[in-house]
C-alpha cells in the first residue's frame, strides 16, 4: 500500500487533469478538493475518483471550462445550470453567489442541476462556517444511481442522498456530513476496485434481500442494494433519503428517481445558507452552539473511550495525522491512477516520494 504526502499527490492530480484538457485553475480546484477528502479520511471521495472523472471527461460527459449558467435569480434564490462542468468548480461558484444574498436577507438558497459529482459536501459547509454562516446542503444523482432499496424491497430505488450541515462555534465548527444509506457508495466502490475485497457486514444486501459482504452486487448482475441508514429502523434513513431526493430533484429543476434512469453521472444540488446575525444574532448562535458542544464533550465516558467526538472531529483528527504521515492509497487504487497517468503521458512521482506500508 503506497503512502504519498498531500503536496505530491495534489501535484499529480493537477497534472492529470490538465493533461485531460482541464484548465489549470479548474484542475487545481478539483485536485485540492479530492486530496482534501483523502486528508480528512474520506477516501471514497478522494483521488480514487480521478479515473472516474477523467473517463467522463474523455467521453464528453463532463465539460471543462464551462461557466455556471444562471437560469433565474431573486433576492434570496439562485437557480443555476452547471452545464455538466466539474462539480467542485461549479459548487464553489454557486456558494459564492448565495453567501452575499444570505448576508443581505438572513437566509438564501441556491440550486443547481446538470453538474458533475460535487464530492465531499463538508468542504462547502466548512467554507461557510469559516465566515460565521450556517450551510445546509444535499445532492442527488439526478434520478440515477439507484442503489438503496426501501425496507422490505429487493431493488434499489434511491441514491445515497447525503445531508450536510455546519454550525459555527467558539472553536471548530460542528460539521455534520453523512449519506442516508448505511455507507457511501464510493466506499463500496473502493472495495470493489481493490480486488473485490469483502465489505464489512451490515452494508449490503444481495438480489434476494439477504445480507452480503460481496461489493460486486452493486456493479454486476444480479444487482443487490445498499442498506438504508438506521439498522432495524432503516425506514428512518430511507425516509430521509426520500425527502431529500424529492427536494433536490424538484427544487433544482432536475430529476428525482425515476424508472430506467441508469448509472449516475451528474448531481442536482441544494444549498441553504443562513446568517445568524440576521436572526437572534451571531453571538447568541455561537454561545448556544458552543455551550451544547462543550456539554456533550464532557459526557462521562465508557471504559476505554478517550474522548467524546462531535461531527467534524474525526475529519480534523485525520487531517492532522495525514498531513504529517501522508495519505495511504489502496494498491488497486494506485494501480488505476498509474494506468491513467500512463494513458495521458503523465509522469508519476519519483519513487523517493512514495513510501510502502
Amino acid at each position: 500500500m503506497p503512502t504519498i504526502h498531500a503536496p505530491i499527490l495534489r501535484d499529480l492530480a493537477v497534472r492529470l487533469f490538465e493533461a485531460a484538457g482541464v484548465p489549470g485553475g479548474e484542475a487545481t480546484i478539483v485536485a485540492d478538493h479530492l486530496v482534501g477528502a483523502n486528508l480528512r479520511g474520506h477516501d471514497s471521495h478522494g483521488v480514487m475518483r480521478i479515473a472516474q472523472y477523467i473517463d467522463f471527461l474523455n467521453k464528453g460527459t463532463y465539460k471543462p471550462g464551462v461557466e455556471l449558467r444562471i437560469k433565474s435569480e431573486a433576492p434570496g434564490v439562485v437557480v443555476a445550470d452547471g452545464q455538466m462542468g466539474l462539480g467542485p468548480v461549479q459548487a464553489h461558484r454557486l456558494l459564492a453567489l448565495v453567501i452575499p444574498k444570505a448576508r443581505e436577507l438572513g437566509v438564501a438558497s441556491g440550486v443547481m442541476t446538470s453538474v458533475g459529482h460535487i464530492g465531499r459536501l463538508g468542504e462547502y459547509a466548512e467554507k461557510a462556517a469559516e465566515q460565521g454562516l450556517i450551510l445546509i446542503a444535499s445532492v442527488n444523482n439526478n434520478g440515477a444511481g439507484q442503489r438503496v432499496a426501501p425496507p422490505g424491497g429487493l431493488a434499489g430505488r434511491l441514491g445515497t442522498n447525503p445531508l450536510c450541515a455546519a454550525v459555527p462555534t467558539e472553536g471548530n465548527p460542528v460539521v455534520l456530513d453523512f449519506g442516508t444509506s448505511a455507507v457511501a457508495e464510493g466506499k463500496v466502490r473502493g472495495y470493489y476496485f481493490n480486488d473485490r475485497k469483502p465489505v464489512p457486514e451490515g452494508w449490503l444486501l444481495d438480489t434476494h434481500g439477504q445480507p452480503t459482504t460481496d461489493p460486486s452486487v452493486l456493479y454486476e448482475a444480479p444487482m443487490g442494494s445498499i442498506r438504508p441508514m438506521g439498522g432495524d429502523q432503516a425506514y428512518k434513513g430511507f425516509g430521509l433519503a426520500l425527502v431529500l431526493d424529492m427536494l433536490t430533484g424538484g427544487l433544482s429543476g432536475g430529476r428525482s428517481s425515476y424508472p430506467g434512469a441508469g448509472a449516475a453521472n451528474s448531481n442536482n444540488v441544494v444549498f441553504i445558507v443562513l446568517d445568524p446575525a440576521r436572526f437572534a444574532g451571531s453571538e447568541a448562535l455561537v454561545r448556544e452552539a458552543s455551550g451544547v458542544a462543550r456539554y456533550v464533550r464532557e459526557t462521562p465516558r465508557a471504559e476505554g473511550v478517550s474522548a467524546v467526538l462531535l461531527p467534524g472531529d474525526p475529519e480534523r483528527n485525520m487531517l492532522e495525522y495525514r498531513t504529517i504521515q501522508g495519505i495511504p492509497l489502496e494498491t488497486g487504487h494506485w494501480a488505476r491512477l498509474a494506468e491513467v497517468a500512463t494513458n495521458l503521458g503523465v509522469a508519476l512521482p519519483d519513487e523517493s516520494h512514495i513510501a510502502a506500508i
